[in-house]
């Protein structure tokens, strides 16, 4: 009986092909939709936690004032670092493998008729160790250079490709500000982060020489502090946070002056923002659905009115209403059904395409795969109830009469 019934929906199906596939065109673009957002959403989230992995989990990062990520504007007015405070952590924590100076400002790289403006860092050989910065050609500061402030330099992918094209420029001068420095190695690209910035695009040089020639202070913006795998890394920002309170002579109730903020956090952020975007852009494309069920509503109102006649015999020749009613309900829920499988695959194609274009990984969520599938056919069995119960109530003697 069922088998008969499924048949049956087939072939009023497959009567007005072209009018079926109009009707659940809406349930095809909202179950694509859905499924292309997610699979595209979760794949951006993958990527953000392997780039967060590739800087280290074990990584705190430590600026003064109060960092944006927690609510306040950043600090300007609080004491910077010195170059102690990195030497300071490192002596005193029994976690802390390494502690880099890092200082930050934006100028123009210049090489012959070439020019670009860049991030100029200045920092010490800790950072390319703790960043895991691997060198492509040359060679990482050397002590006396470090001590001295010697104006070198080691350059970015991006910064080499600007400057140089693709040669390779050690030993080559290149010009920051008012600034003659030696190019003595390249780095390894990283290639985009997540977001689409670019990695490579920065010059880095020797703290000292960039305080003395750049900045014209002995500020550092930044400590980047690499902490042991044997210690969590919530208790290592404890501990380290304890020990800044001292070094900054910060008295007790006295809020900090400056901020530590770790990986897990900074994953945990983009994250979110990423899972954000995915539900509105999935919620805006669901109600594609519903306007697709209204569709298939309207269409199955069509089709009785068309169909009164058949309905009319059916119920005269013995068929019972709840048999005409599953008959229409089973069409409603196999329009649905089929315009779902199409979703679903257009939706797979959609998120491997969105994939390759944002360089994210494909990953496709089968529990979602599954759950859009089924709320298709929820969708039929709703919409299709009212056009069914509807020819199932048609009086057998007024269905005859219809022309």
């Amino acid at each position: 009986m069922l088998w008969e019934t499924f048949r049956l929906a087939l072939q009023a199906i497959f009567r007005n092909a072209f009018r079926s596939f109009l009707t659940v065109l809406g349930i095809v673009i909202g179950v694509a939709s859905v499924i292309a957002m997610i699979t595209v959403g979760q794949g951006s989230t993958e990527q953000v936690t392997a780039d967060v992995e590739k800087l280290g989990t074990n990584v705190l990062m430590v600026v003064p004032g109060k960092d944006s990520m927690q609510g306040g504007p950043t600090g300007t007015a609080d004491p910077a670092f010195a170059l102690r405070d990195a030497d300071l952590i490192e002596d005193e924590l029994w976690f802390v493998d390494l502690a880099a100076p890092l200082g930050f400002s934006r100028a123009r790289a210049v090489f012959g008729n070439e020019n670009w403006r860049t991030d100029i860092v200045g920092t010490d050989n800790r950072y390319i160790e703790a960043a895991n910065w691997e060198i492509e050609a040359g060679r990482i500061f050397s002590a006396q250079e470090l001590k001295s402030g010697r104006p070198v330099c080691v350059l970015g992918e991006t910064v080499r490709e600007k400057l140089f094209g693709y040669a390779i420029p050690l030993g080559e001068t290149i010009r920051i500000k008012t600034l003659s420095c030696e190019v003595i190695g390249l780095l390894k690209s990283k290639g985009a982060s997540t977001f689409g910035s670019d990695q490579d695009d920065f010059v880095l040089m020797p703290v000292r020489a960039f305080q003395r020639r750049i900045a014209g202070n002995t500020d550092i913006s930044m400590i980047y502090v690499s902490a042991t795998e044997e210690i969590e890394i919530s208790r290592a920002k404890e501990e380290l946070e304890l020990l800044l309170r001292d070094l900054r002579r910060i008295a007790p109730g006295q809020e900090d002056d400056f901020s530590v903020t770790d990986m897990e956090q900074i994953a945990t952020m983009l994250s979110g923002i990423t899972d954000i975007l995915t539900g509105l852009l999935s919620a805006v494309a669901a109600v594609s659905l519903l306007v697709g069920g209204i569709g298939i509503m309207n269409i199955m109102l069509v089709s009785v009115t068309e169909r009164t006649r058949e309905i009319g015999v059916r119920l005269a020749i013995g068929a019972q209403a709840r048999q005409v009613l599953l008959q229409f309900l089973v069409e409603a829920i196999v329009l649905s059904l089929i315009g779902g499988l199409i979703g679903i695959l257009l939706g797979l194609g959609l998120g491997i395409l969105g994939a390759n274009l944002l360089s994210v990984p494909f990953s496709p969520d089968i529990s979602i795969i599954l759950i859009a599938f089924g709320f298709s056919a929820l969708v039929g069995i709703i919409f299709g109830y009212f056009p069914a119960r509807r020819a199932a109530r048609l009086d057998p003697i007024e269905a005859l009469r219809r022309e």
